[in-house]
């Protein structure tokens, strides 16, 4: 399965952006998909990930209730809708794909390129 990160960008605080994730390969559907981030010098993180019929979503705490996972299997594209941003939340995005529902970028299968965010105070 191939994934394609798109939609970061430089946003001020309090602002919105959506990220996108093209999913492609015959066998994308059979994936849960991740958006995990990494900040300089730090540890790559979960951020959200959604099952493969969408029914399920899984959000981290830090960014609960004002980040939302959404995907559309129809257009095989997942994506972030980020809200209230705040410069904590500036990162690379990378979006990935793994049989399971996983907090451990470690253990991921297939991951996507990453998309800068970058959120002015």
């Amino acid at each position: 399965v191939q994934l394609q990160a798109s939609g970061g960008g430089l946003v001020q605080t309090g602002g919105s952006l959506r990220l996108s994730c093209a999913v492609s390969g015959r066998t994308s559907d059979m994936y849960n998909i991740h958006w995990f981030r990494q900040a300089p010098g730090k540890e790559r993180e979960f951020v959200a990930a959604i099952s493969r019929s969408g029914g399920s979503t899984w959000v981290a705490g830090s960014v609960e209730g004002r980040f939302t996972i959404s995907r559309d299997n129809a257009e095989k594209t997942v994506y972030l809708q980020m809200n209230s941003l705040k410069p904590e939340d500036t990162a690379v995005y990378y979006c990935a794909a793994d049989p399971t529902t996983t907090y451990d970028y470690s253990t991921i299968a297939f991951w996507g390129q990453g998309t800068q965010v970058t959120v002015s105070s």
